[in-house]
């Protein structure tokens, strides 16, 4: 049975103050499991961005609880939030922000150095990845000797590089043709099924939201599922 790596439960989220109050999220109840991939499809400004953010430890909510891996987050400090999102949330960005002076395996391998892994080790699982994600024979290419959907696999690469439990991604395939968006994100789903992590994936793409496990959007503050 798989196990829910996030759960955010009544989770309430505004920003200003006063008569300037913005309510985002209003009792917001999410969870996301061991291997499933859900997309979250919403209209710009429903609180899409803020949502991923508060599932990445990144903000807090005002009330309610995000729980990664059965952990309780709203106890935590600083200190606390920043190791347990170090140790199990990888990030996937609309833009692939790849460090332009490094190959596609030194940026994989990058992240798992500074968490204190062997070059060996490093090495070996980033290989794991590019092979996985289709992109081995890239390995050596720097970001400006790659395409558009490899220099993205390369970006999925690198956020799954220490074995995240919770994977979020913010219009992963916002900036590629259709025909790219559909190599990449098919490449993205078989990593998460294939690591066992949850997925959370903002899109506008409604063709690949309904390869997804499940699609949610936001309505009046609300997480409900969504069928397109």
């Amino acid at each position: 049975m798989s196990k829910p790596h996030l759960v955010l439960t009544d989770v309430h989220r505004h920003y200003g103050q006063g008569e300037s109050i913005v309510h985002v999220l209003e009792a917001a109840n999410l969870t996301v499991n061991s291997g499933e991939l859900v997309a979250l499809v919403a209209p710009s400004g429903a609180g899409k961005s803020t949502l991923l953010h508060l599932s990445g430890l990144l903000e807090s909510p005002q009330s309610g609880e995000v729980a990664i891996m059965g952990i309780p987050t709203s106890k935590l400090g600083d200190r606390g939030r920043t190791q347990l999102r170090r140790s199990t949330v990888g990030y996937v960005y609309q833009f692939h922000h790849l460090l332009p002076e490094f190959t596609a395996l030194e940026n994989i391998t990058m992240p798992q150095l500074i968490a204190g892994k062997s070059q060996g080790d490093a090495d070996r699982r980033s290989m794991e990845l590019l092979d996985l994600l289709g992109v081995a024979p890239r390995a050596s290419h720097r970001p400006a000797e790659l395409s558009g959907g490899e220099q993205q696999r390369i970006a999925i690469a690198r956020a799954a590089a220490n074995h995240p439990k919770v994977i979020l991604a913010d219009e992963p395939t916002g900036n590629l043709d259709p025909e790219t968006s559909d190599v990449v994100f098919a490449a993205l789903a078989n990593l998460i099924k294939n690591e066992g992590a949850a997925a959370l994936i903002a899109t506008h793409n409604h063709d690949l939201a309904r390869r997804a496990d499940r699609i949610v959007t936001l309505k009046g503050g609300l997480v409900v599922d969504h069928t397109l």
